[in-house]
C-alpha cells in the first residue's frame, strides 16, 4: 500500500498544481481583458459635429486647439475691458452654440497693443479675457469652466506702428482644447 498512498499523493499534488496554474491563468486573463478595454477606451478630441461647428463659427485648427478666428476677432477699444452691446450679444451667441454641442471648456487669452505701461497692459489684457468669460457664461457655458488669461502685448498679430494694427491687437483668442 505504500506504493498506493504516494499514488494518491500524487494525485493530490497534481490536483493543487492545476488548481494553482488555473487560478494563475484566471487572473492573467482578467489582466488582459483590463488591459485591452483600457486601451478601446475613447481618447478625448472633439467630435466630428463639434468640429464642424466650431469651423462653422470662425474657429480655426492650431497648436494649442481651436482658436476662434482672428477675422472674427473680439476687439477692444483702446485703453478699454468693455464689449460692445453688440460684441456682447455675439459671444453669449456663441456660448449658446458651443454649450448645445456639448463644448463646456475654453481658454480666453487678452491682448493689448503696446502703447502704456507692460504691467498694465497685462492686467488690462486679463480684464479684457474676464469680459469675454463673462459673456460665454451667459450664453450657457459654466463660468468655472472658462479658464482666461492676459497676455499683456504679446503675440501682436498685426504691427503696433499703425493705429489699424493697434486695434487688431486689442483682443481676446478664444480657445477650445479638446478633452
Amino acid at each position: 500500500m505504500v506504493g498506493a498512498s504516494r499514488n494518491d499523493d500524487i494525485k493530490k499534488i497534481g490536483r493543487g498544481m492545476n488548481v494553482r496554474l488555473h487560478t494563475q491563468w484566471k487572473w492573467v486573463g482578467i489582466i488582459l481583458a483590463v488591459l485591452f478595454l483600457a486601451g478601446c477606451q475613447h481618447k478625448g478630441g472633439l467630435t466630428a459635429e463639434q468640429i464642424a461647428v466650431l469651423k462653422e463659427q470662425g474657429f480655426h485648427q492650431t497648436d494649442e486647439g481651436w482658436m476662434f478666428g482672428l477675422s472674427e476677432k473680439v476687439l477692444f477699444g483702446n485703453n478699454k475691458s468693455n464689449l460692445t452691446p453688440e460684441s456682447t450679444e455675439t459671444v453669449k451667441k456663441m456660448g449658446k452654440t458651443l454649450a448645445q454641442i456639448n463644448i463646456l471648456h475654453a481658454r480666453l487669452d487678452g491682448f493689448t497693443d503696446n502703447y502704456g505701461d507692460e504691467s498694465y497692459n497685462q492686467q488690462l489684457s486679463l480684464k479684457r479675457a474676464n469680459t469675454v468669460a463673462d459673456a460665454l457664461s451667459q450664453g450657457g457655458i459654466p463660468r468655472m469652466n472658462l479658464t482666461t488669461r492676459g497676455m499683456g502685448e504679446s503675440h501682436p498679430i498685426a504691427s503696433n506702428s499703425t493705429k489699424q494694427g493697434r486695434s487688431e491687437n486689442r483682443r481676446v483668442a478664444i480657445v477650445i482644447e479638446a478633452p
